[in-house]
């Protein structure tokens, strides 16, 4: 069965028709599986905020109108699977997240404060003006790992590149995003 387009889709949740989640499940039901798990690293907790997302885009959808339908999508799974995550290691400690986090840690500060909320903002738009100027490959090995929570590994597969190519290449892409949000005024 071929999936549909994204507006399609999106029709149908616009006609609240429950065929919609089934649509979408089938387009892009691996990627938010695969997101989901990445941060979790549970089957069964993956599985449950896979029905959560759908449950959120049939909640957001109508009003909203997403485009790209994937991103908005993964951006619900990711949220619910942090949101779970840290439910689920408020008193212990999962290596492969967290790695992931320091990793970003050495060049964007977390918030400490609700004014840092208001900051958080306006640097996630810096971040996306960042990624735009980066050549396709370092744009994708950077989404790819903080955003899906992929494993430096598994892009390295998908790329046909040796592990290690792809951990100098984010090396050297998180001091480019250090320097450039110091120069655009968003790090002190």
């Amino acid at each position: 069965m071929t999936p549909l387009e994204d507006s399609k889709i999106i029709d149908l949740f616009y006609e609240r028709s429950e065929q919609a989640i089934a649509e979408l499940d089938l387009k892009y039901g691996s990627i938010v599986r695969r997101t989901a798990n990445n941060i979790l690293k549970n089957t069964r907790d993956a599985e449950e905020c896979t029905n959560d997302t759908y449950l959120g885009v049939w909640n957001t959808v109508p009003p909203q109108r997403p485009n790209p339908l994937v991103s908005y999508t993964c951006r619900i799974a990711r949220n619910l699977a942090i949101k779970r995550y840290r439910a689920n290691t408020a008193a212990k400690r999962n290596s492969t997240y967290n790695v992931t986090l320091e990793e970003l840690e050495e060049c964007i500060p977390s918030p400490v404060n609700p004014e840092a909320d208001a900051m958080a903002k306006e640097l996630s738009a810096g971040i996306s003006r960042f990624l735009d100027t980066l050549p396709y490959d370092d744009r994708y090995c950077f989404v790819r790992r903080y955003f899906f929570v992929d494993t430096v590994t598994d892009i390295a597969a998908e790329l046909h590149w040796r592990p290690h190519r792809v951990t100098v290449r984010l090396s050297r892409i998180r001091e480019k995003l250090y320097h450039y949000l110091k120069e655009e005024g968003l790090l002190e």
